[in-house]
C-alpha cells in the first residue's frame, strides 16, 4: 500500500510494508514466534538455484499461547495474547481455516468485510504457492495462512496503535520473520536478480560508519520491503533488518495489513493521495505528518540511518493501453524535501537511486482506491532489485540558474537512473534474458547462488 505524506509545500512519498506469515512444519523455512529455537536446515533449491543455509526459527503453535503468561512490563505495547481465540492456531487443514473465518464472523469477532477479505486472500495465496511447484506446497499454505489469520484476528481483538516512528516488533513474537516466511514462497529465485550488488555492500559500510543513506526508488507492491530483504539476505541481511520505510496510514489501519506492517521499521504518515478524503480530518492529518517529519529529522541527526522513499506518491501502475509497467514519475518536491533533511542533519548523508520490479507478487488495484480494504491478488514470479551509484546534488545542478530548476534537474537525474535500471531488470526477468541482460551500468547477479559456491 503505497502512500505519501505532505508537510507544508513539500511531499514525501512512501514505501509500505507487506503481508506475510508462517507456522510450524519441519519442511518450511523462516519459522517464527514466541519461544524461538534455532535450527540449522539443509540447503534449499529455488527453481534450480540453491539458497544458502539459513538459521531457522522453529516454533510450536502451543507456545504462542503459553507465552502470554510471561509478558513483562516492557512488552505492554504489543498486542495482548490473553483471552485470544485459538481458532486459527488449532487449524490443521484448509477446511479448518475456512470454517474458522466463518465461525469468527458469526461470533461477531470478525467484521464481514474483513472475513471476506481473509477468505479471498487464502485462495489467492494458495493458488500462487501451488503454482511454484515447490515440494510440500500444500503444507506451506496451511502453515503460513494459519499464522497470518491468527495475527489478523489478534489485531481485531486487540487493535495495535502505531507511533509516528514504529520499530519492527521482534519479540515476544517476531513479526519481521513472520513477513518473510509468507513472502518467500512467492518469489521465483531462479528468475530473480540483483543489480550492482557491490553497491549495496558499499552503502552498508557507510551506514556502519555512521553515515545516513536514503534510497530513492519506485514502488510496486505491498511486498516491496520483504522483496528487498529477501533478495539481499544472503549478502547484506543488515540492510533488510535496518531499513526504515515511510508508510502511509492505510497500511497501519487495514486489518489485513497491520500484522505485516508491525514487522517493519516505519515512519508513519498520512497519504497525500487521501489527505482530503474527509475534510474534517485534514488539519489533524497535517499535524500528525509534522510530528512524523520531526521524528525523521531526529533519526537522521543520530546518524546510521537507512531510509527508503518512493517519491512518486504511490505504487507504479501499468499503461492502460499497452499493459506495460514502468516507474511512476517522481514528485520533485518529495525528492527535494528528503535531500534537505539529509543535508541539514549534521551527519554525512548519501542519496542512491534504487529500482524494484516485483508487481506480479502482489499487483496493486488499477487505480488508487479511496476505501480501505483493497483486493489482494497474489502471484509466484521472478523479482528484481538494483541500485546505482550515489547521485550528488551539486554535481547535477552546477549549471542550474535557480532553486526550482535545480530541484527539477536533481529529481529527473534520480528518476532517469531508476528507469534505466528498471529496463535492465525487465529484460532479465520478463524477457527471460537473465544475467545476459546486464549492461555497462547494471551488473546482474544472484547472491543467493553465489554464497553457496564460496
Amino acid at each position: 500500500m503505497t502512500l505519501a505524506f505532505s508537510s507544508s509545500a513539500a511531499t514525501v512519498a512512501v514505501a509500505s510494508a507487506t503481508v506475510t506469515s508462517s507456522a510450524r512444519i519441519p519442511t518450511l523455512r523462516g519459522f517464527v514466534s514466541f519461544r524461538l529455537t534455532a535450527k540449522k536446515l539443509p540447503l534449499r533449491s529455488h527453481g534450480g538455484g540453491g539458497v544458502r543455509a539459513m538459521s531457522e526459527l522453529v516454533q510450536d503453535k502451543e507456545s504462542v499461547v503459553a507465552a502470554s503468561t510471561s509478558f513483562s512490563d516492557a512488552e505492554e505495547t504489543t498486542p495482548s495474547e490473553l483471552n485470544h481465540s485459538r481458532t486459527f492456531l488449532d487449524a490443521r487443514t484448509e477446511q479448518d481455516l475456512i470454517a474458522g473465518i466463518r465461525k469468527e464472523k458469526e461470533a461477531g469477532t470478525l467484521p464481514p468485510n474483513v472475513a471476506s477479505g481473509m477468505e479471498e486472500l487464502y485462495w489467492n495465496y494458495k493458488n500462487a504457492v501451488l503454482s511454484s511447484g515447490a515440494s510440500a506446497a500444500d503444507e506451506t499454505v496451511i502453515s503460513n495462512m494459519s499464522l497470518a489469520f491468527d495475527r489478523m484476528l489478534l489485531g481485531v481483538e486487540h487493535p495495535y496503535t502505531f507511533n509516528p516512528y514504529h520499530k519492527a516488533i521482534r519479540e515476544p513474537f517476531d513479526y519481521f520473520h513472520f513477513v518473510h516466511t509468507y513472502i518467500r514462497p512467492l518469489i521465483d529465485f531462479k528468475n530473480s536478480y540483483v543489480g550492482n550488488a557491490s553497491i549495496f555492500s558499499e552503502l552498508e559500510d557507510k551506514i556502519r560508519q555512521g553515515h545516513n543513506i536514503v534510497l530513492i526508488s519506485n514502488h510496486q507492491s505491498e511486498a516491496d520491503p520483504a522483496v528487498i530483504s529477501l533478495l539481499l539476505e544472503a549478502q547484506c541481511p543488515y540492510i533488510g533488518e535496518n531499513i526504515k520505510c515511510v508508510a502511509g496510514d492505510r497500511v497501519i489501519t487495514d486489518p489485513l495489513c497491520k500484522p505485516f506492517s508491525m514487522g517493519r521499521n516505519l515512519i508513519c504518515v498520512y497519504s497525500k493521495n487521501h489527505m482530503n478524503d474527509d475534510p474534517e480530518l485534514v488539519d489533524m492529518k497535517r499535524k500528525a505528518n509534522t510530528r512524523s517529519l520531526k521524528e525523521m529529522a531526529t533519526l537522521l541527526r543520530s546518524g546510521s540511518q537507512l531510509i527508503w522513499i518512493a517519491p512518486s506518491g504511490g505504487r507504479d501502475r501499468s499503461n492502460p493501453s499497452t499493459g506495460e509497467w514502468f516507474p511512476a514519475p517522481f514528485d520533485p518536491s518529495s525528492v527535494d524535501n528528503m535531500r534537505r533533511l539529509v543535508e541539514h542533519s549534521g551527519t554525512p548523508g548519501h542519496i542512491y537511486p534504487m529500482s524494484l520490479l516485483c508487481y506480479d507478487i502482489m499487483p496493486p488495484p488499477p487505480k488508487v482506491e479511496k476505501e480501505i480494504g483493497e483486493r489482494r491478488l497474489v502471484g509466484f514470479h521472478g523479482t528484481g532489485l538494483s541500485v546505482a551509484p550515489e547521485i550528488s546534488f551539486s554535481d547535477v545542478t552546477s549549471d542550474c540558474n535557480n532553486p526550482n530548476e535545480a530541484k527539477e534537474a536533481y529529481s529527473q537525474a534520480l528518476y532517469k537512473s531508476v528507469n534505466e535500471q528498471y529496463k535492465t531488470l525487465n529484460f532479465a526477468i520478463k524477457h527471460r534474458r537473465g544475467i545476459e541482460a546486464s549492461t555497462s551500468t547494471v551488473s546482474l547477479s544472484q547472491p543467493w547462488n553465489e554464497s553457496l559456491s564460496v
